[in-house]
């Protein structure tokens, strides 16, 4: 293949260049035929080639594999040194259109960055990571997503031995928070800076139109704004991400890094889908909290890049996170609106807190509720609300503030569907999807793609999908090696 990696043009001190590790009798898994056809790859790369490429470890070009270097905040504490530990970017490919996206393969064995890991990944995460990226992607959420997946025989040795996959997965850059926060408290300002000119020549060329000492601020305020979007559109479709350290962050506002995710089943605003995460630090509830102190982290490693004197330099910067929190709630708020079919006004926030707490209280499962609500189905909101009372009192107040809207009831209905999905990737399925592949069955995987490719739809093929989650998907449990 012919293709081009902008990050290796950075100096070496960003990544280390890596030989991937060849798994044992590597196959072909799951191929993403609808990213493929987007990402114009024609007969380039295709599913026959990707075992080879992406399991026998096949160079797919001249340009060399990478690792690449990042630092990061860690529940709360600062790791100076991680990086791509089970990761390698192959390179990058352009399609005919001009867009650019990272060949990055996860599991291809041991890097610098590895520590005392293997570099492997487990057939269970990868299917986890493949399954919930495209997921995210149909939702309509900024996301990495995933080409293709690779199985083999080869055993690796977590809690205990599995079957050790590759995931190749894509997006415009890899580059996160904790890339800055590498070299900052590294005191290399000359690499900060160097990484600030790559994004913007590369990835924010409207930055170009302000003045080179303010790139920085401006490219803050970009990242505060895509956070702050990404966050609003997690907590409305219910998303919890589980490991929100601020090397998992994306300087695009992508979501990234699947580990122990988790989609609300019942609404538990306190919900901990880590089982890692002793503390709650990275409940459902705190993710918006977390957001901004992650970027409380990126606006100091920005610091040494911005012309200002230390002090007026930092006051600029939280002038600019201040504006996070405010970014959010307004994302929130109309996001939430929109689910309940209304165009937001100030005063709603009553009528959608007290949904919410009607939610929690019946102990109701989120995305059923809103569901039914979409298609004003009174009978299944008594079934998934147990309190009748409350309620029905609740609707009263909906109905009334109904009446100074716009749209006929079709109309709501319709755009209402638009952002309340029928389907999601809960925890159960899933670990189903899992447990049939680690069998050797992986048809659960490609049904569940189709499924998820349109989740806001009706699908009578695939009506049980849509249902409560059995009593004992209650016990499962993920943790960060998930």
């Amino acid at each position: 293949m012919s293709f081009q990696s902008r990050y290796n043009q950075l100096p070496e001190h960003f990544y280390r260049e890596v030989t991937p590790t060849p798994l044992k009798n590597p196959f072909l898994i799951s191929w993403n035929h609808s990213l493929a056809e987007e990402m114009g790859l024609g007969d380039t790369l295709t599913a026959e080639k990707a075992a080879d490429y992406f399991g026998a470890m096949k160079p797919l070009s001249k340009t060399p594999p990478i690792a690449t270097a990042y630092a990061g905040h860690q529940f709360g504490h600062y790791v100076p040194q991680l990086g791509d530990g089970r990761s390698i970017l192959l390179g990058e490919w352009k399609n005919g259109v001009g867009e650019h996206w990272d060949l990055h393969l996860k599991g291809g064995g041991r890097t610098p960055y590895s520590r005392s890991g293997d570099g492997r990944a487990v057939l269970r995460s990868t299917i986890r990571e493949y399954l919930c990226s495209e997921a995210m992607h149909h939702l309509g959420i900024p996301t990495t997503r995933a080409l293709c997946m690779v199985g083999s025989e080869e055993e690796v040795h977590r809690e205990s031995i599995e079957y050790g996959a590759t995931l190749l997965r894509t997006a415009p850059n890899h580059i996160r928070f904790g890339t800055f926060e590498y070299f900052y408290y590294r005191q290399e300002y000359e690499p900060l800076q160097q990484l600030l000119n790559h994004l913007v020549k590369f990835h924010f060329p409207q930055l170009n139109q302000v003045a080179h000492t303010q790139q920085a601020l401006e490219l803050f305020k970009i990242v505060v704004t895509r956070t702050a979007q990404l966050i609003a559109q997690w907590q409305l479709v219910g998303f919890a991400h589980g490991v929100m350290n601020s090397d998992n962050m994306s300087i695009l506002g992508f979501t990234i890094d699947y580990g122990p995710y988790g989609f609300l089943d019942h609404y538990e605003p306190g919900f901990i889908c880590n089982h890692s995460d002793h503390s709650g630090r990275y409940a459902f509830n705190q993710q918006p909290e977390i957001a901004q102190w992650n970027m409380r982290c990126l606006a100091q490693a920005l610091l040494p890049l911005l012309e200002e004197e230390p002090e007026a330099g930092a006051e600029l910067l939280r002038e600019e996170l201040q504006n996070f929190q405010t970014q959010y709630q307004a994302a929130y708020d109309h996001g939430l609106s929109a689910k309940l079919g209304l165009s937001f006004r100030e005063g709603d926030q009553t009528l959608q807190l007290q949904w919410l707490q009607l939610l929690e209280s019946s102990q109701a499962d989120y995305t059923r509720s809103f569901r039914a609500l979409s298609d004003s189905n009174k009978s299944q909101l008594q079934q998934e609300i147990g309190n009748q009372a409350g309620l029905t009192t609740w609707l009263s107040a909906y109905h009334q503030r109904l009446q100074s809207e716009a749209t006929t009831t079709e109309e709501r209905a319709h755009a209402m569907r638009q952002v309340n999905p029928k389907y999601i990737l809960r925890n159960y399925l899933a670990q189903q999807a899992i447990e049939q592949a680690e069998a050797g069955d992986y048809r659960e995987i490609e049904r569940l793609l189709e499924l998820l490719h349109n989740p806001y739809d009706d699908q009578p093929q695939f009506e049980s999908y849509a249902a409560t989650a059995p009593e004992w998907s209650k016990s499962l449990s993920v943790s960060c090696s998930s």
